[in-house]
């Protein structure tokens, strides 16, 4: 059976960050123990000023611009990248040495790590119009987090509705399981998170 379970905005855990430049905002993880080492771990981050990026060997991470005027990464001896649009995205490894700047004041982004040998990660930003259809897949785990608008989702006889800033956890135990449907008007960011072995990705490199 596919199981909805929601996390309201007010509940996440917020923490400003050793080097006082931003805050981190956890939006889930799991294990969900804050002092145990994640599987995989979501969250937004509010960054006030320029500086390095905290090093987490063996992790994979996912960045994507939710608001303000930009930041410019320097990943390691790669040209500088630049994110000024919203949900514009950055791809790293947790190990790279980054140095972020801000273009024109302090930005919010979205972020996801993985740890490489358990999970892969797929993030999107895009409108929400209407509906969208995700199929059951074999313990896949989808996170659905509502940027702007309004939205509900449901599968079989469960509904759950989102406001502003809220986020959807939909876990699939097998491919028979109800089909998630997410309606509503807005902007929303999904996040597919995949076990290493069933990803495409698993055994190349």
């Amino acid at each position: 059976m596919t199981r909805l379970t929601l996390l309201r905005a007010t509940g996440y855990r917020r923490v400003r960050w050793k080097n006082d430049g931003g805050w981190t905002t956890e939006i889930a993880r799991e294990p969900a123990d804050p002092a145990a080492d994640f599987r995989w771990r979501i969250s937004i981050a509010d960054i006030e000023s320029d500086g390095p990026f905290s090093s987490f060997p063996g992790v994979s991470r996912e960045l994507l611009l939710l608001a303000g005027n930009g930041i410019e990464l320097d990943v390691d001896d790669a040209p500088p990248l630049r994110l000024t649009e919203r949900f514009q995205r950055a791809r790293f490894e947790g190990e790279s040495r980054v140095d972020c700047r801000l273009l024109a004041g302090p930005t919010r982004d979205f972020n996801v790590m993985t740890k490489r040998d358990a999970v892969r990660a797929e993030a999107m930003g895009r409108p929400l119009v209407g509906s969208m259809v995700l199929f059951p897949e074999v313990d896949v785990v989808w996170l659905a987090h509502l940027v702007s608008g309004a939205a509900r989702t449901r599968s079989g006889d469960t509904v759950a509705e989102l406001a502003v800033g809220d986020t959807l956890r939909i876990d699939f135990a097998s491919r028979e399981d109800g089909r998630a449907v997410i309606e509503g008007g807005g902007e929303i960011v999904l996040v597919k998170l995949t076990p290493a072995a069933l990803s495409p990705l698993a055994g190349e490199g």
